[in-house]
């Protein structure tokens, strides 16, 4: 049988509609900035930007295949993901694997870390929550995705894992914003956090004394936003990391010392410098002409998605869309507040710059669901 090349043209191009350009591009030109800077960032450590290429490669592929899963199948595994990964989390308080002082990992024949999946599991979970109550949404609908929210940010908080509960916290809030949350509703709760942070500034000296305990946090916790209130009260401890990220972003001035000549990283005082520090390596090396660059880069990526999820075909494919978009935008503010000791240290990787697989993965995960929504509409439309 003659293969008819019309069609076979056809059927690749069909696999290639849910590709949106725009939104590749701005995570391709991400990925390279970072390939740059982590080649800078590992001269020490050989083997690093290779790893980074495996892992760039295995997220394009992910992508693509998620990119071509219609969002209807992805409603279907919402309740699944959720669930097994609720279980995951379950599992690891209870017997799951200590590293660091930290009990994040569980062996399932492989060891994993379950706090992974609820980064895409809680924003599925809630949008298709909201998608079955299109149209009745009451206020106790909120009630109960801010239950099904703090199930999983309360088994990540006390594993301790400040960073990614942030991460799985912020991705849930804005599924239960775009679902029609007023605003006057929130505006109490960050007003509230104003005044919190205000009166801890104010007191600083006073509950950062040693006997002082803070209710519901743990010591390293408290002594991490000590830390980020004076730096110098332990320069050589926790205080290290913030003041020589401070200093390598400060000394790049304008145009930065150009790549390869960042003193700070090559002399080995930014602490986790391919990794959660990166930007520090990068603003030394390319300045704040680069670093604005950069931010404009994550905004373009985040506008394209919020503007794929504007025209999403059906409330779950808005609300899932809107909120993986802006889920980038929380891991750009918080390496880079927290880079620029403007936040505390919590361990949250730059979006496609910093080294690692997991994170990278997660995210590639995210810009193939986002495209998966883009590719419904085109598909309705031709």
């Amino acid at each position: 049988m003659q293969l008819d090349s019309r069609a076979v043209f056809t059927h690749i191009k069909r696999l290639f509609i849910g590709f949106d350009k725009p939104l590749a591009l701005f995570m391709f030109l991400l990925l390279g900035v970072g390939i740059v800077t982590l080649y800078s960032a590992s001269l020490d450590m050989p083997g690093r930007v290779e790893d980074q290429v495996r892992n760039i490669l295995l997220t394009f592929a992910l992508m693509w295949a998620i990119a071509n899963i219609p969002t209807q199948t992805l409603m279907k595994l919402a309740v699944p993901l959720y669930t097994v990964g609720i279980g995951l989390l379950v599992g690891v308080a209870l017997f799951g694997l200590t590293r660091k002082g930290a009990k994040r990992w569980i062996n399932v024949g492989v060891v994993i870390q379950p706090s992974e999946v609820m980064k895409i599991a809680m924003p599925l979970m809630l949008a298709w929550y909201y998608q079955k109550r299109e149209g009745v949404v009451k206020w106790f609908d909120y009630i109960v995705g801010l239950i099904l929210l703090a199930i999983p940010v309360g088994l990540i908080a006390k594993q301790p894992d400040l960073g990614t509960a942030v991460l799985v916290l912020a991705s849930g809030l804005f599924v239960i914003y775009f679902a029609g949350l007023s605003f006057k509703l929130i505006l109490p709760v960050l007003l509230a956090i104003v005044i919190g942070a205000g009166t801890v500034v104010a007191t600083e000296s006073k509950i950062c004394q040693p006997e002082v305990k803070w209710p519901m946090m743990h010591d390293y916790q408290k002594h991490r936003i000590c830390i980020l209130l004076d730096p110098q009260s332990d320069p050589l401890g926790q205080g290290f990391h913030t003041i020589q990220a401070v200093i390598a972003i400060g000394s790049g001035g304008m145009l930065g010392k150009g790549w390869l000549k960042g003193t700070q990283a090559h002399l080995e005082f930014i602490p986790e410098k391919h990794t959660d520090f990166i930007f520090a390596v990068f603003s030394e090396e390319f300045g704040l002409v680069g670093g604005v660059t950069l931010l404009f880069l994550y905004l373009c990526l985040i506008a394209r998605g919020l503007y794929v999820a504007a025209n999403g075909a059906t409330l779950f494919a808005r609300l899932l869309a809107g909120a993986l978009a802006m889920s980038f935008f929380t891991y750009a503010f918080v390496n880079v507040g927290m880079v620029s000791g403007i936040l505390p240290v919590v361990g949250v990787p730059l979006p496609f710059m910093s080294y690692g697989g997991t994170a990278l993965v997660t995210l590639g995960l995210g810009v193939g669901i986002i495209m998966s929504v883009g590719k419904q509409k085109r598909l309705m439309q031709s």
